[in-house]
């Protein structure tokens, strides 16, 4: 046997066994920990894979059959211009108001589709840190002055972040420009406002099913929000309407795939969520039709699946990691929260650097950052350092960072998530003194 090819796997073995041997399983904060990453997963499941996750790998695999190459090539493609390219990516947050997970699927498809890596990152980066309700909402909470900064931070960062990325690996991006295939005119199998309305139907899905209740009982974000669910069911309604029209799916079938929700909705108002799951099957079994118009249903349904089965596994363990090591929100995992309250005080360089990290690891659900900043800010923690989480935080999160390795690599995914907890860092340096 050949111990120097050896030794690697050795201390590996090794290393593993000692944790098992010597896991302290009988000590209170480690099994609250491990109760915290399952009571986590749980409510990730619950609250995000059903409504949050699974219209986005419908819509990333739409992108995937129903966007041309050509369009992506044109719009976001490496040799695209680059005011538009970057103009478009870094304000798509304000209409997908999604979260650091959601944004996954969508930026796999754009990515793989031929996307430059400027323009793909900025849009990762924006999809969940330009959300317009978390916006109004921070500024309503944690002062206009904090709104203002949180909106112009994170579309100056998804720009600077996707240029910092093209410039560090521009030759990669030079070869990846050299070898794009020459894109004619765009071959639309419909108009463009037909397949726009398409998207803009499971985009209203998503974004209202997953509308946020603000703590105001009054005014037009609360309006909506107990009107989410007649929202909802108005763009499903719409999307049954557009895949019967243009689609080619059958009006008998579309009606029997949508009988099970359409009923529980009436019979039980009270659950909107199970409703919701009966049209998700509806949907799938709609969109794995192999006999419909050119194929594009069964397509439809191979692209989305092969999202899911590609994140969904990664991001769930990322849930765990992150439960067992930070808790849910409110709640201790195995790092105490006093000692991240006594880190971010004050200004200084290392408070501002703290939040960065500790938000860019911890998962934040969509308007989740609010109030626990808010409870940071009143137990201790500086202005700057607020910023600084609220400029990571969002964007970024363990069990994305795992999915961003699979679909670009290790070296990528480090540099992005640097460069997002450097300008964090700054950015909260500068508005610590300002304010």
């Amino acid at each position: 046997m050949n111990w120097k090819s050896e030794w690697k796997p050795l201390i590996w073995i090794i290393a593993v066994f000692a944790g098992c041997f010597f896991l302290p399983v009988e000590a209170s904060r480690v099994q609250g920990a491990i109760l915290e990453s399952l009571h986590l997963v749980r409510w990730y499941a619950r609250e995000h894979v059903l409504l949050c996750l699974v219209p986005a790998f419908f819509i990333a695999g739409a992108v995937a059959v129903f966007v041309s190459q050509a369009a992506v090539m044109k719009y976001l493609g490496p040799r695209a211009n680059k005011a538009l390219a970057y103009g478009v990516a870094s304000v798509s947050g304000t209409i997908l108001a999604v979260c650091s997970c959601t944004i996954l699927p969508l930026f796999a498809g754009i990515y793989r589709m031929g996307a430059g890596l400027g323009p793909a990152c900025a849009f990762l980066y924006s999809g969940p840190a330009i959300n317009i309700l978390a916006i109004v909402l921070t500024a309503r909470i944690l002062g206009p002055e904090m709104g203002i900064a949180r909106a112009l931070g994170a579309i100056l960062f998804a720009v600077i972040i996707g240029l910092a990325m093209h410039f560090f690996f521009r030759r990669e991006e030079a070869e990846k420009a050299a070898t794009a295939p020459v894109m004619g005119d765009e071959d639309e199998g419909r108009p463009l406002w037909q397949t726009s309305l398409y998207f803009a139907s499971m985009i209203g899905i998503l974004v209202f099913a997953n509308w946020g209740r603000t703590d105001d009982p009054s005014g037009l974000w609360y309006a909506i929000y107990t009107a989410k669910w007649w929202i909802t069911s108005g763009f499903a309604i719409a999307l049954a309407v557009i895949l019967t029209t243009w689609f080619g799916v059958g009006f008998g079938r579309i009606f029997i795939a949508s009988l099970p929700a359409l009923l529980l909705a009436i019979l039980q108002p009270q659950q909107p969520t199970l409703a919701f799951t009966f049209g998700v099957i509806g949907l799938s079994v709609l969109s794995n039709l192999k006999d419909s118009r050119d194929g594009e249903m069964g397509q439809w349904f191979e692209e989305s699946w092969d999202f899911a089965k590609k994140i969904l596994p990664l991001l769930l363990i990322g849930v765990l990691v992150a439960g067992l090591l930070l808790g849910r929100p409110g709640h201790e995992g195995l790092i105490p929260s006093n000692w991240v309250t006594s880190l971010v005080g004050g200004n200084s360089l290392s408070a501002n650097l703290f939040a960065s990290v500790f938000g860019a690891f911890m998962y934040f659900a969509t308007l989740t950052e609010v109030p626990i900043l808010q409870g940071l800010l009143g137990a201790g923690m500086g202005k700057g350092p607020a910023l600084a989480l609220l400029l990571a935080g969002p964007a970024l999160s363990l069990p994305n960072m795992l999915v961003i390795r699979s679909v670009m690599g290790t070296k990528k995914t480090v540099v992005f998530v640097v460069l997002v907890m450097v300008m964090a860092t700054v950015s909260g340096l500068i508005y610590g003194t300002i304010f």
